[in-house]
């Protein structure tokens, strides 16, 4: 943990200063790149998946010269195939990177602080608690959060999109691996293509949360949450983490 001076600025007693931020180095390169890369995916995801669900009106004229349709296939299936790519990876950095990397992977829900902190911070955004607790890395709430809807929301969307996709693609690996088992599982295609689709509200709201809570972390626990993963460090305006989970 490092001090970064950071200017001066007036005290209470209106005496001159030094004001100094504390800064963590939070999230490494590759899983910045990962963060990006798969806001992308899911973005162009959700957007050509809706469209795939409640399809655009058709359009006049010939058909040789259209391929609407097909372009909006053609990014979904693209943009899935980039999300399963990165999501492999980030599973495997969890093991080789910082201890940070890991968290979303394997939450610590053995830990009696963990859950401890869980409460603290549901109470914090009910506006229950007057102060906030800081981490470096992400706090016990999000941690759980994100485990259980983007860690298995992303892994069920993978799923069941592999075995739609094989359904159309026919014989082949992808049909024998996930096709053959997980539309039997649900019972007929159809029932798939609804719950892949219900999944991908789920993945929705779940974006504007986790959009809304790093907007109001980072201004009113006094702590960088937005800049911190474009740079990877978190700096802190009102001294260092009060708490580890």
């Amino acid at each position: 943990m490092s001090e970064v001076s950071l200017g001066t600025q007036k005290a209470g007693t209106h005496k001159a200063g030094a004001h100094q931020e504390e800064a963590v180095y939070v999230y490494e390169a590759p899983v910045r790149l990962w963060h990006w890369a798969n806001a992308a995916a899911i973005l162009v995801l959700c957007v050509t998946g809706y469209l795939i669900g409640s399809p655009p009106p058709s359009i006049h004229g010939e058909p040789s010269a259209h391929f609407l349709f097909g372009w909006i296939r053609f990014l979904h299936f693209s943009a899935g195939q980039i999300l399963v790519v990165g999501f492999v990876f980030r599973f495997y950095w969890s093991f080789v990177g910082n201890t940070h990397a890991r968290e979303i992977f394997r939450p610590p829900v053995w830990r009696k602080s963990f859950w401890l902190g869980v409460i603290h911070e549901i109470r914090w955004y009910a506006m229950l608690e007057s102060e906030p607790k800081k981490y470096s890395g992400h706090n016990p709430l999000a941690i759980l959060s994100m485990h259980v809807l983007f860690v298995w929301g992303t892994l069920f969307m993978i799923v069941t999109g592999l075995a739609l996709y094989g359904e159309g693609q026919g014989p082949g690996w992808i049909h024998r691996l996930f096709t053959s088992w997980v539309i039997p599982l649900f019972g007929q295609s159809q029932t798939v293509h609804t719950w892949h689709h219900m999944a991908m509200w789920v993945i929705v709201i779940f974006a504007i949360v986790h959009i809304y809570a790093a907007v109001r972390e980072d201004i009113m626990s006094r702590q960088s949450i937005i800049s911190s993963m474009f740079s990877g460090w978190r700096t802190f305006r009102d001294g260092g983490p009060t708490d580890e989970h």
